[in-house]
């Protein structure tokens, strides 16, 4: 889209109720909320006395909601990315803001699953272990045979026969 060739291009944007802010054109969506960094208010007060002061305030980077815009003017060509690159570059230490890892994502292989990882707890959401082993809900063997396949006597009639008087 055209909106699209302007990325990185410095923009002053009017809001509603009359502010203007400049700031270097980040991103935007399809609601046309945009992100400006390196962004800077500018609001026109008008005093009891005779002319109009500007304000400026320095925002940083600031997401505004496409509905509260008016207008966006393009101010001057997007920053060279040389410039940008050896100030990024430049070998300072990193200070207190540096971003590293939070270290909440997956764990190593070697620690096993968290508690809650497991799955569902017994009796809720799945079969049991007992369920899920082979020949569960099969008909027990028919009286008399052993799983080998060989006769065996019922229970009550075990040992020999009793004497005959």
């Amino acid at each position: 889209s055209k909106i699209q060739q302007h990325i990185n291009y410095k923009v002053r944007v009017t809001l509603q109720d009359n502010r203007e802010l400049q700031g270097t054109f980040l991103a935007f969506d399809k609601h046309m909320n945009i992100i400006l960094g390196e962004c800077e208010e500018m609001r026109r007060t008008k005093p009891k006395r005779a002319g109009e002061k500007e304000e400026r305030r320095v925002l940083g980077l600031v997401l505004l909601r496409g509905e509260h815009l008016v207008s966006m003017t393009v101010v001057a060509a997007p920053v060279q990315e040389e410039r940008r690159s050896n100030f990024m570059s430049s070998g300072a230490p990193g200070g207190p803001g540096m971003g590293r890892a939070a270290g909440r994502g997956a764990m190593p292989p070697s620690m096993g699953m968290a508690p809650g990882l497991q799955g569902p707890a017994p009796g809720y959401g799945a079969p049991s272990s007992q369920m899920m082993a082979p020949g569960y809900g099969m008909p027990p063997p028919p009286h008399g045979h052993h799983p080998g396949g060989y006769m065996q006597a019922p229970p009550m009639m075990r040992g020999p026969p009793p004497p005959r008087y």
